[in-house]
């Protein structure tokens, strides 16, 4: 993985959640606190200004810079969850995008301490990882990411501000999940790349 291509990534991560601003909060004004588009929008904006302002000379630099910018740029849990995720993978990049993705996922479990079926943005991204780490494409990958956002929309939250909704929270499609899957669909498309 080089430079050029997880700047094109998380460019286009960047553009999908731009785009999906207003339907991510509207997720999360029906189970959080209304703020997840808005504090996603804002930090990958500060991620691809960053990048641009000074582009890293390699992947891990790369993944480090963006990470740091969305921990000090993204309040909430989303902040501390996502840095967490791209920190992590800085550190297991140079064994390939699968590895080091399963190595964000690993820091995101700690980090969040949420565990599959708890409605978080763990939902999409376990299936993921189980589908480059089974050396599926990442376009398989992505589609595991979208059943997995789905299959959260039953489930009743375990961790995060929908926990205190307790049975009221399902019904309700998780905002971290559904921006999971767009991290992933923004793999495919610009990536490309059997890990």
């Amino acid at each position: 993985m080089n430079p050029d291509q997880l700047t094109a990534w998380l460019t286009r991560f960047a553009d999908l959640v731009h785009a999906q601003r207003d339907a991510l909060t509207a997720l999360d004004s029906a189970i959080g606190d209304a703020d997840h588009g808005s504090n996603m929008d804002r930090g990958m904006s500060a991620v691809v200004a960053a990048l641009a302002e000074a582009p890293p000379d390699d992947a891990a630099a790369l993944l480090k810079k963006t990470g740091t910018t969305l921990v000090s740029k993204v309040g909430g849990a989303s902040g501390p969850l996502y840095g967490t995720l791209f920190l992590r993978m800085a550190g297991s990049i140079g064994d390939g995008f699968g590895p080091a993705l399963r190595a964000g996922y690993e820091g995101v479990l700690a980090r969040g301490k949420a565990e599959p079926g708890d409605k978080t943005m763990v939902d999409a991204l376990g299936p993921a990882c189980d589908v480059l780490d089974g050396g599926g494409s990442l376009a398989d990958a992505a589609q595991a990411a979208a059943d997995g956002r789905d299959a959260t929309v039953p489930l009743v939250a375990r961790k995060g501000r929908a926990s205190y909704l307790g049975e009221r929270s399902a019904g309700h499609q998780d905002p971290g999940a559904t921006s999971t899957a767009l991290l992933l669909q923004a793999a495919a498309e610009t990536l490309g790349l059997t890990p």
